[in-house]
């Protein structure tokens, strides 16, 4: 019992923080923006955010499954987008843009994962997870955050009451989005290949040998267009949402994405000459010619 309780306890705080910071956002970024009865449109989309997470939460707990965690977060990001385009009732032009760029991804990317995790049977994070409630609602949880955080510069631009004209930084800003889309697509289609091919091997081929990470970098790329997209919109208080591309590249590099990876790679492979080559001669993240 004595170990069990700071997990608990740390997993509460680590709720509550997730809401207390998701909060804080959507009301600095939904300043000027438009409102239903009072209400920012944006907090109201990101509390849909957590709330569609919690609702998935309990027959994931009851069934002991995280089968539909990642296809609910797709489910999340095109629910609450297009809820914050018909809610807002503009139609502005590069709202459209964007939600049609952010639906693209999620469909996309919770396709991939889904049938990812049908084929393998689950995901090995939540192994230890699932048991306890507590944990496993704060990986729901995070969930939410990661949800609201990486929409939030799209979500401010969207409900904004003062669109701007269509520029050139929204046209950059594409053209990034497509440029880390197209890596992330073709970086997960070649090691999912390559892991029919070669089981047990890890991919040093392709997009992977120049980055042991490449969609990641993709991901994060594609998320840097979408600020630049909002950026010719926001003023004062919706600054704040910038934090969207930020909070992702810290996500993938610092929490849950790339250190997590490259335990299991050196678990995995780390006695083997030709891993500990790959690791030393090639980048982490940004695709880059392999060092000599």
């Amino acid at each position: 019992m004595a170990q069990r309780t700071p997990t608990t306890a740390s997993s509460l705080i680590a709720i509550f923080v997730s809401v207390a910071v998701a909060a804080g956002v959507a009301l600095a970024g939904g300043q000027g923006g438009a409102a239903v009865a009072g209400v920012p449109i944006m907090a109201s989309c990101v509390g849909m955010a957590f709330l569609v997470q919690w609702i998935a939460f309990v027959p994931a707990l009851v069934k002991q499954t995280e089968r539909f965690y990642d296809l609910t977060g797709s489910v999340t990001y095109l629910s609450v987008t297009w809820a914050a385009v018909l809610l807002t009732g503009t139609f502005d032009l590069r709202g459209l843009v964007m939600a049609g760029l952010v639906s693209v991804w999620a469909v996309r990317l919770g396709s991939f994962l889904f049938s990812r995790i049908h084929a393998d049977g689950k995901d090995g994070r939540f192994d230890d997870i699932k048991p306890s409630a507590p944990r496993f609602l704060m990986t729901w949880t995070l969930q939410g955050l990661w949800v609201s955080l990486t929409l939030a510069a799209a979500l401010a631009a969207i409900t904004t009451l003062e669109p701007a004209p269509l520029g050139v930084l929204d046209g950059v800003g594409a053209v990034i989005w497509g440029v880390g889309f197209g890596v992330e697509v073709v970086a997960d289609r070649q090691k999912r290949a390559f892991r029919v091919s070669h089981p047990g091997r890890f991919i040093d081929t392709g997009l992977w040998a120049w980055s042991r990470h490449p969609n990641y970098f993709g991901e994060i790329t594609l998320w840097v267009g979408i600020a630049m997209m909002a950026a010719s919109t926001l003023s004062g208080w919706p600054w704040v949402t910038m934090v969207s591309p930020v909070f992702v590249a810290f996500l993938l590099t610092r929490v849950s994405g790339i250190p997590m990876l490259e335990r299991r790679a050196d678990e995995r492979w780390g006695g083997q000459e030709d891993y500990a080559r790959y690791k030393a001669s090639t980048s982490v993240l940004v695709p880059w010619p392999p060092r000599a």
